[in-house]
């Protein structure tokens, strides 16, 4: 299918050559993270930002390109496709603008305007539309015919106007300016339903509201439409009547005729039974697809932030999963990962046993030369958290672990595969450490959604989701990059070029051979064809392999350029990877070719300065206050440090170490007016915040940043 580059470059911003080389980039099989890091010459050094819009309008480009096709075919299959109104489908610039020509065509049930028709009153509708000097009443009454059911002038007349009610609902002009009234002046009205107060407590703010739609955050659209579906609010989004009434009025009512005031009757009935109801489902629609698009921009946000998360890196971690009632499960990791030693510890009520749980978790430390200790953050783990920072060796960093998901990895396919002699509760500890060394490489494990960053995500379109989320992934995994030879198959699958299948004969592959030595031999694994192994292999890292470029992100392709880069300097290549001052001395306008081009070339400088480089912070170690343990420990005026759970659009919730995130409103984020959340604070961010208020019967939590950050 043709696209129009031109009209998307418009929207985009961007010139319609660039969005044709993401096209056929796209077309040819090649992945946007490929494409923004190896193939910068063909977009204009487009980002994946950049080029996940464009694939994205291309996409409802062709949607509404197959939507027109569909429409044009139909109306040439009933033969009434003239020249006139094809000319008016194909120039029609919006998806709305098809559906208001196909309307009038459109098949549909036998409405009231179709029984006037067969009684033959059409004549009529059309006398009264015209407005001229006839006498209505006199002449409907030449219409009265018993046999059709027209049994008096009065009928005759109301079916004319039930045919001109239509003509002004199908009247595509008409259409597009009550459509334009209701996008900009529409009030979105939630009221309650009656004898649902009780069952609709979590809606109060809901039961009498009422504001300009074009101006509703996405937030509180999600939850007045959700109170909706649920049936105990009801919700009207319009303009006044009078407003839509008059647009309607300007142009069918033309002159003060006999006809004028039927005409006039015609346009109420047109608006309020038939296009008010369009009107209003078409606004819904369109708020609802706006606020599901926000919400998942700003799950997919936070989804970044969370997977991004600095790691701890490869050293010996003893994980902590807290337990009231069934103890402690510990896992003791060993740099790589793999699972060392595991045990169960009492240090808690009501088993409490802190004597036998600290020689336990001393002797694991010592015996395995652990490094950090990494507490899941469920129930019990600021206690368990406070108890391992009193035993352990000052030089061993002691951390709390977002958890979230941790059980969903635990009952897992994946976790069962991995670890199929032990319980669930053994492979949930394995999750926590494994979060702590590498936050990215555990979560792939885990359905994005299980993870807890989002917001309303069950009530936003799952395909749109799904589809958001993946990117993200995706995104995250090829931008730090892979080690091939200790890459799990979950993430791998990530990696561009790779599917899942492709992944499991990778770890095959490896298993068979004991370890991968270059990325060349990645093309002797099954299934590893030519466009997998170009759009993958910058992406995968092999240390200490026989290429030291193949620990770096210099895709092979342009291994022929960095060798002529060292023997120009009379070095080696491994001498070259690394050494910023050997790689100041290159000239990169040297290099440039046919195939490889100035953005490429810098980019290889680039990274061989700092070869295989992680682009994620440096890990940085919270701690809680250790005298606050439960929501009641929480007093108004406490000034406590926190970490950032969650990002929504009215505020960010933080984890101040009570089992319950406190709500730090938008208002209350900064001594300035703040419009997005995002632009100050990000998930897995350390903050000290201000305690306004607890409600511990309710576990709400209300929390301040103004004037407490350092």
């Amino acid at each position: 299918m043709t696209v129009d580059y031109r009209q998307l470059s418009v929207l985009l911003a961007v010139s319609p050559q660039q969005i044709e080389a993401v096209h056929r980039l796209l077309s040819d099989g090649a992945t946007v993270p490929f494409i923004a890091r190896y193939r910068k010459e063909a977009t204009g050094s487009l980002d994946e930002v950049a080029i996940l819009a464009i694939r994205n309008e291309i996409e409802i480009f062709q949607e509404r390109e197959k939507r027109r096709d569909y429409v044009l075919k139909k109306l040439a299959e009933l033969e009434v496709l003239d020249r006139d109104l094809e000319a008016k489908v194909k120039s029609a610039a919006t998806l709305d603008e098809i559906e208001d020509l196909y309307l009038p065509y459109k098949p549909k049930r036998k409405t009231r305007a179709a029984r006037a028709r067969e009684m033959g009153l059409e004549p009529l509708s059309k006398i009264i539309l015209s407005q001229n000097s006839v006498e209505i009443e006199k002449k409907a009454s030449e219409f009265i015919s018993g046999e059709l059911g027209v049994n008096s002038a009065e009928d005759a007349i109301s079916g004319a106007c039930d045919i001109i009610a239509e003509i002004i609902n199908e009247d595509p002009v008409v259409r597009e300016r009550v459509r334009e009234k209701f996008a900009s002046g529409a009030d979105v009205t939630s009221t309650l339903v009656k004898k649902k107060e009780s069952e609709a407590a979590k809606f109060r703010d809901y039961f009498n509201w009422s504001e300009k739609a074009v101006n509703a955050p996405s937030h509180r659209v999600l939850a007045m439409l959700r109170g909706a579906n649920e049936g105990l609010l009801k919700i009207e989004i319009a303009p006044d009547d009078e407003s839509c009434i008059d647009i309607i009025e300007k142009i069918y009512v033309k002159k003060k005729g006999h006809g004028t005031e039927y005409v006039k009757r015609a346009v109420w009935d047109s608006y309020r039974r038939l296009l008010k109801s369009s009107m209003e489902t078409e606004i819904r629609n369109r708020l609802l697809e706006k606020a599901h698009d926000e919400a998942i921009r700003i799950f997919a946000r936070n989804l970044r932030e969370l997977l991004l998360a600095p790691p701890l890196g490869e050293k010996a971690i003893l994980a902590v999963d807290p337990g009231l009632r069934t103890g402690c499960k510990i896992a003791v990791l060993s740099p790589s990962g793999d699972l060392l030693e595991h045990a169960t510890v009492y240090p808690l009520e009501p088993h409490k046993k802190t004597g036998e749980a600290e020689k336990i978790i001393l002797s694991l430390c010592k015996k395995h030369g652990v490094s950090a200790v990494a507490v899941g953050n469920g129930t019990g783990g600021k206690e368990a958290l406070s108890f391992c920072s009193s035993i352990v060796d000052s030089g061993i960093v002691v951390t709390m672990v977002n958890e979230s998901g941790a059980s969903i990895y635990s009952a897992s396919e994946v976790a069962r595969r991995e670890f199929p002699n032990h319980d669930i509760t053994v492979r949930g500890a394995v999750s926590i450490g494994r979060r702590l060394m590498d936050p990215l490489s555990e979560l792939v494990k885990i359905d994005a959604k299980s993870i807890g960053v989002g917001q309303y995500q069950h009530d936003v379109d799952q395909k749109k989701l799904k589809s958001a989320l993946d990117d993200v992934v995706i995104s995250c995994v090829n931008s730090v990059g892979v080690d091939l030879n200790t890459a799990s198959p979950e993430l791998l699958k990530y990696v561009s070029g790779l599917s899942e299948k492709l992944a499991l004969e990778i770890v095959a592959y490896r298993t068979a051979a004991g370890k991968i030595t270059g990325r060349s031999e990645l093309k002797k694994i099954t299934g590893m064809g030519k466009k997998a192994f170009e759009q993958s292999a910058g992406f995968l890292r092999i240390r200490e392999g026989d290429n030291p470029l193949d620990s770096s992100a210099v895709h092979p392709e342009s291994y022929g350029a960095v060798k002529s880069m060292a023997e120009d300097l009379g070095v080696s290549v491994g001498d070259l990877i690394g050494n910023r001052e050997l790689v100041g001395k290159i000239n990169p306008k040297l290099y440039v070719t046919e195939k490889t081009g100035l953005p490429t070339v810098i980019d290889i400088l680039s990274e061989l300065e700092k070869p295989g480089r992680d682009p994620r912070d440096s890990f940085e170690y919270v701690r809680f206050s250790d005298s606050i343990n439960e929501i009641s420990d929480l007093e108004e005026g406490m000034v406590l440090p926190g970490v950032v759970t969650n990002v929504t659009a009215f505020g960010a919730f933080v984890d101040v170490g009570v089992h319950q995130d406190g709500l730090v409103h938008v208002s209350e984020m900064a001594d300035k007016f703040v419009k997005d959340p995002n632009s100050v604070v990000s998930v897995g961010q350390s903050v000290m915040v201000k305690v306004l208020e607890v409600d511990v019967q309710r576990k709400r939590i209300s929390l301040s940043m103004k004037q407490v950050q350092s």
